[in-house]
């Protein structure tokens, strides 16, 4: 992601729908675990990691942009600038790795997934959050730097193949994929979606995401695809 998109983010992410969902999957999942040492890799612009943070941890932020950096900064979130497939950490240092929406931006997937898996502690968790299927495939992936979308049995592989044991695998957004197919087949230049919101039709999609807490939808396709694993 080039420095206009993430400038662009951070101007979204604080009321945008899709990154307030995202935030609240971060809680809803990692809030019933006890706080230790973890890494954010490829924090963005640091919303995820502040939720952590908030949540009782002891977070650090690891972002390859420079952007990215100084945004997660000012916003009093510790970041260090580093590269996925050579994480600046010790080996078995942390007690959790979370990546959200950063894998499909590496070519080198596999050593981002050892990479989590070296530093993991034995115990540790590893939580990551990928795009799902190339059928959604569009100029949005292309403007954002993705190199990838993920199937199930792709992204189950990567963190199999790093020696950790995964634990669970879901679709997340799924009421919203024929919406997002619809609208990427007719959007195919190299766009963005992401863009300001009507509050009205912000709160709908928020909560339209939200509903999925108490439906039995994680095994159908999705937008997103969120792995739990833990090292043995």
């Amino acid at each position: 992601m080039d420095a206009e998109e993430i400038e662009k983010s951070a101007a979204l992410e604080r009321r945008h729908w899709w990154y307030a969902a995202r935030r609240a999957l971060v809680r809803r999942t990692v809030g019933p675990w006890p706080a230790g040492r973890a890494i954010d890799v490829g924090c963005g612009m640091g919303g995820n990691t502040a939720v952590l943070r908030e949540l009782g941890w002891q977070a650090v932020g690891v972002e390859y942009t420079a952007v990215g950096c100084e945004i997660a900064s000012s916003r009093g979130i510790p970041v260090v600038r580093g590269d996925g497939r050579v994480l600046p950490v010790a080996d078995s240092s942390v007690d959790l790795v979370m990546s959200t929406d950063a894998w499909e931006h590496i070519d080198d997937d596999v050593s981002v997934a050892r990479e989590s898996a070296r530093v993991l502690r034995p115990g540790g968790r590893l939580l990551v959050a990928v795009p799902a299927s190339m059928a959604l495939w569009s100029g949005h992936d292309v403007a954002l730097g993705h190199v990838r979308r993920y199937e199930r049995d792709e992204l189950a592989a990567r963190i199999e193949g790093a020696g950790l044991v995964l634990d669970d695998l879901w679709s997340w957004n799924v009421l919203l994929r024929p919406v997002v197919r619809a609208r990427r087949k007719k959007r195919q230049e190299s766009e963005s979606e992401m863009e300001a919101v009507h509050p009205v039709l912000n709160a709908g999609l928020r909560a339209a995401v939200g509903m999925e807490r108490v439906l039995p939808l994680k095994r159908l396709p999705g937008v997103s695809l969120v792995a739990l694993a833990h090292k043995a």
